[in-house]
């Protein structure tokens, strides 16, 4: 038995049917798009959780002494 009750030969045959449709360039370029869109949502959400553990790291200090603003 397959994924879902469906066998591995009516897979084969959708498989069949859909490079018979779009063709292996299509089908290709479309894996390849597929591919590099994952990675930049994968490449944003590491990057919205690595710019907030630097400001959690590092605590302002408001208690420095003011800038001179005379010069």
């Amino acid at each position: 038995m397959g994924i879902g009750g469906i066998s591995v030969w009516q897979l084969l045959i959708i498989l069949a049917i859909v490079i018979m449709l779009f063709g292996t360039k299509r089908l290709r370029t479309l894996g390849s798009d597929l591919g590099s869109a994952v990675k930049g949502f994968r490449k944003s959400m590491q990057d919205d959780t690595a710019g907030d553990k630097p400001a959690d790291a590092e605590p302002s200090d408001d208690t420095a002494a003011p800038a001179n603003k005379d010069k």
